[in-house]
C-alpha cells in the first residue's frame, strides 16, 4: 500500500528526530558547563533551570541582581561566582510583573553591583519588561527573543507564575516546565526565574511550584531572618549538588546588597539538618523506620514518596533531586536493598 505524501515527510522528521534522540554508548558526551557558584557549590549550569523563591519583600530581586551582576563582571558578589562561555555571554533579562521605572531602578543597581558604566547601554545585557501583555503574548515574546538574541548564556524570568493563566492548573505547569527545559535544552543556556512561597508555609506555589521542585536544578530560598527585618538568608531549598553553606545579606545606604559576615543562623524544620551525608546513624534509622512504618518493600517512585515522608518527619524536607541521591547513599550503605524490582529497608546496616 502506497501511503500518503505527507506521512512520508513525518516519517522522515521521525527518523531524523531518532538519529538526534538515540543515545550511542561510544559517543563522548561532555558535563554541562558550570556557570554559577557558591563557594566552590554547582548551583547552575548550562542546558539547566534554577529557581529564586520566597514569600513578599524578601529581597528575592536583589538576590538575583547579584547572580546578574556576577555574570556580567566575572567577579564574586555577594556569594555568587559567575562565569558564563565566551561565546555566550550576554544576559537576558525579562519582568513580568514591575513598570519600567522600577525595571530600570533593577538594570541601574545590576551595572552598579557589577562596578559597569550606568550612563551607557551595556550590549551585555537585554532587559525586558512585559507587564503589560497577556501569559500567552508573554511566552511569545520570549520565544521570539531567544531566537533573535545571539549569544544568550543565561536567562532570568523575573515571575513565572506570569507566563501561565492557572497557577494551580497541572497541564499548564506541566508545559510552561517543559518549555523552560526546551529553552534552556536547544538554546544552551540556563535560566533562572522567580516563584512566590505561599505566604502560609515554606512551600512553592502552585501546581508550577511542584514541578520547578521535580525539575529545577536548584531552588534558592530567600527569607527575612526573624529578628532582624532588614537582613535576609539564602539557603538551598533544593539542590542537585552537596547544598552550600547558608548566607545572609542586607541593603545598604547606597541601596546595593551586602554580605552579612559572621552572620548566626537561627536554625528552624527546614534547614534543622543541611545535609543527609552529616546526619548521625540514628537519624537515619528514625527517619527510615517512619518510611517503611506503613509497608515493608516499594517500588522505585513510591520508595523516594515515602523517603520525603519519612525524613521529613525528622526536620530533613527536600525535593526529588535530594531524594534521589539520598536513595542511592542509603543503597550504597546497604540501609536499603534492592529485590527486583522492589526496596526493603535493612535494619542491621551501619554507617
Amino acid at each position: 500500500m502506497i501511503q500518503p505524501n505527507n506521512y512520508r515527510i513525518d516519517e522522515a522528521k521521525y527518523k531524523s528526530l531518532l538519529k538526534y534522540i538515540r543515545l550511542s554508548v561510544t559517543e563522548k558526551y561532555e558535563f554541562p558547563q558550570e556557570i554559577v557558584q557558591i563557594d566552590g557549590v554547582t548551583i547552575a549550569t548550562i542546558g539547566n533551570f534554577s529557581a529564586s523563591t520566597g514569600k513578599p519583600k524578601s529581597k528575592k530581586t536583589f538576590n538575583v541582581s547579584a547572580i546578574v551582576a556576577s555574570a556580567l563582571s566575572g567577579k564574586e558578589i555577594l556569594k555568587y561566582k559567575a562565569e558564563l562561555p565566551s561565546c555566550k555571554n550576554r544576559i537576558l533579562y525579562i519582568d513580568t510583573e514591575q513598570s519600567k521605572c522600577h525595571c530600570h531602578k533593577v538594570l541601574h543597581r545590576i551595572l552598579k553591583l557589577a562596578g559597569l558604566p550606568t550612563d551607557q547601554e551595556n550590549d551585555n545585557i537585554q532587559f525586558l519588561v512585559l507587564r503589560e501583555y497577556t501569559p500567552d503574548q508573554r511566552r511569545d515574546i520570549i520565544r521570539w527573543a531567544l531566537h533573535e538574541e545571539q549569544n544568550i548564556g543565561l536567562v532570568i524570568i523575573d515571575g513565572i507564575r506570569d507566563l501561565i493563566h492557572d497557577i494551580n492548573s497541572p497541564s499548564e505547569s506541566l508545559d510552561i516546565i517543559n518549555e523552560l527545559m526546551r529553552w534552556s535544552s536547544y538554546y544552551e543556556l540556563h535560566i533562572h526565574t522567580v516563584l512566590h512561597l505561599n505566604k502560609g508555609d515554606d512551600n512553592t506555589r502552585g501546581h508550577i511550584g511542584t514541578e520547578l521542585n521535580n525539575k529545577a536544578e536548584t531552588i534558592l530560598q530567600i527569607s527575612k531572618n526573624n529578628e532582624n527585618g532588614k537582613i535576609s538568608e539564602v539557603r538551598a531549598m533544593h539542590i542537585r549538588d552537596r547544598e552550600f553553606t547558608p548566607f545572609a545579606f542586607e541593603i545598604g545606604e547606597d541601596s546595593l546588597p551586602h554580605l552579612v559576615k559572621e552572620h548566626q543562623f537561627k536554625k528552624n524544620k527546614m534547614d534543622r539538618l543541611t545535609s543527609y551525608t552529616d546526619m548521625t546513624e540514628q537519624q537515619h534509622r528514625t527517619a527510615l523506620e517512619s518510611t517503611f512504618a506503613e509497608s515493608a518493600e516499594y517500588g522505585y517512585q513510591s520508595l523516594l514518596d515515602a523517603l520525603k515522608k519519612g525524613y521529613e518527619s525528622i526536620g530533613y524536607s527536600r525535593g526529588r533531586n535530594t531524594l534521589v541521591n539520598l536513595c542511592k547513599f542509603l543503597l550504597e550503605h546497604h540501609a536499603i536493598t534492592k529485590n527486583g524490582r522492589t526496596y526493603s529497608y535493612n535494619s542491621s546496616f551501619h554507617l
